[in-house]
């Protein structure tokens, strides 16, 4: 099911590339010669309304919104429920479960790097949507061809180094 996550912040990638956040920057009035050649540039809504309804902002506004939905109900998750439904009845039982907090930790790290990315976006660093959703789109795609999961690991780290406690024993 990673993979859907990864065709969607690949497109997103792309459409921020080619977006408003890469297009040249202009601000406020621009004379040439005194009161002749005069131009305007957009009024700040006009920029933030371009930067909202801007393509690749839409698409990682979707993206930020399953990672929202994969850290606060992740059995509710579209892709979860899409497993359970369609691909879990056909497969045997497993001998063990995986820890769902490493998983749940990394699905909350693509929040906060695409969150941070539209954040900046909206308030007009050149650049921040594009490297963001593609730092994202890295971790993402590591997960879906390899099985490495980037934020899983830096939970490991963050674990033994004490920072996020562990499992207590009964």
């Amino acid at each position: 099911m990673a993979s859907r996550t990864v065709a969607l912040l690949l497109v997103a990638t792309v459409f921020a590339l080619s977006g408003v956040s890469t297009a040249p920057q202009t601000f406020g009035w621009f004379a040439y010669q005194p009161l002749a050649d005069a131009t305007f540039s957009p009024s700040s809504e006009a920029v933030l309304a371009r930067r909202v309804f801007d393509t690749g902002f839409l698409l990682t506004l979707v993206a930020t919104a399953l990672f929202l939905w994969g850290v606060l109900s992740p059995s509710t998750h579209p892709w979860s429920v899409l497993f359970r439904t369609l691909v879990r009845p056909r497969l045997s039982p497993p001998a063990d479960l995986e820890d769902p907090r490493p998983p749940r930790f990394a699905q909350g790290v693509g929040l906060f790097v695409v969150g941070i990315g539209l954040i900046l976006h909206l308030l007009g660093v050149p650049w921040a949507l594009p490297i963001a959703t593609a730092a994202a789109f890295f971790a993402a795609f590591l997960n879906a061809v390899f099985g490495y999961c980037l934020g899983c690991q830096i939970y490991l780290l963050l674990q033994r180094a004490g920072v996020i406690g562990r499992a207590r024993h009964a």
